[in-house]
């Protein structure tokens, strides 16, 4: 073994006792330092060597592809599928009106009603009664769920607020619509108070009840998290607690919305001479069918309508809030 060799031929780099690679015998070895050579590439460095043909020509990765949409999920079939059952009932409502299965003065052809309407709007009849019945609703519904979410958070967010007002408010909201209706009559007489306050009743009740019980089961973590950045009162509700909850907001008023409809034709049963509660107790007098079902037709698509704007609002308004 010669002295300076760190094993044998071929074994590895050769070395001096001190374990430093002797350069002048290493037949690996140029004798250049590559750390003073200014041209000298660092071996971490990326080859700089030029893009090639093939590397041009190399397939490109395929683009990602979307997640497909179910087949019910689509904007398509929503407004397809739900407009299937409208036609069939008008579909079935024909055949049997022209068929003679029923007789015609108990249920009228559909070209019947549309005749009616057309009749209607000619005298100028059909806008003012649409117009009255959807200024009472917007009116009574604003005000009876401003009202039930002042409420809803009080029951909601204080204990004493549910011992004294919640059993309070069960026993109110158990009276049928129609009980009010004398009631309201001798406060109020006969003019759109009493009308409106009646359907503001009618929409207190869906509101107060989604919302306070939402309020009740808010995450204890959140309201906790909100305190300790020093919020309370008002400015907790408005920052952890309500944002929290509007989910069971939009459908609280998205129930009070359809209940506020269903209370429109009770309140204008107190001496009305306009809207289309009116125009059915008048058509029943008349015993114009024809209008009945119009009247009824009219309260089905502009409830509808109505119901279709919140729920873009909710859309609109969660998608924000994500």
């Amino acid at each position: 073994m010669t002295d300076g060799w760190i094993g044998g031929p071929g074994a590895g780099p050769v070395t001096d006792p001190q374990g430093r690679p002797l350069r002048a015998l290493n037949p690996f070895d140029d004798g250049d330092d590559p750390g003073h050579d200014p041209h000298a590439r660092q071996v971490d460095e990326p080859d700089p060597s030029p893009v090639t043909d093939a590397a041009v020509d190399a397939p490109v990765a395929a683009p990602v592809r979307r997640a497909l949409v179910p087949f019910w999920s689509r904007r398509t079939t929503r407004v397809v599928g739900g407009a299937v059952l409208p036609v069939l009932v008008l579909a079935v409502w024909q055949y049997v009106t022209t068929s003679g299965l029923v007789a015609p003065y108990q249920l009228p052809s559909p070209a019947s009603v549309w005749d009616a309407a057309l009749d209607l709007q000619q005298r100028g009849e059909l806008v003012t009664h649409v117009a009255i019945s959807v200024q009472r609703v917007l009116i009574g519904f604003t005000i009876g769920a401003v009202v039930a979410l002042v409420v809803a958070a009080v029951v909601g967010l204080s204990r004493a607020g549910d011992v004294l007002l919640a059993p309070t408010l069960a026993a109110i909201r158990a009276v049928p619509s129609l009980a009010w209706v004398p009631l309201l009559i001798l406060w109020m007489k006969i003019g759109e108070d009493s009308k409106i306050t009646l359907i503001a009743i009618g929409a207190f009740f869906p509101v107060y009840t989604t919302v306070a019980a939402a309020l009740r089961h808010v995450d204890p973590q959140l309201v906790e998290a909100g305190r300790a950045f020093g919020l309370r009162g008002v400015r907790l509700l408005q920052s952890v607690q309500l944002p929290a909850v509007v989910p069971a907001v939009m459908s609280g008023l998205r129930l009070g919305l359809a209940q506020a409809w269903l209370f429109l034709v009770a309140a204008e049963l107190i001496a009305s001479s306009m809207g289309l509660g009116f125009l059915l107790t008048d058509s029943q007098n008349n015993g114009r069918v024809d209008r009945i079902l119009l009247a009824i037709v009219l309260l089905a698509l502009i409830g509808k309508l109505t119901d279709s704007i919140v729920a873009v609002v909710e859309k609109q308004l969660l998608r924000r809030l994500a």
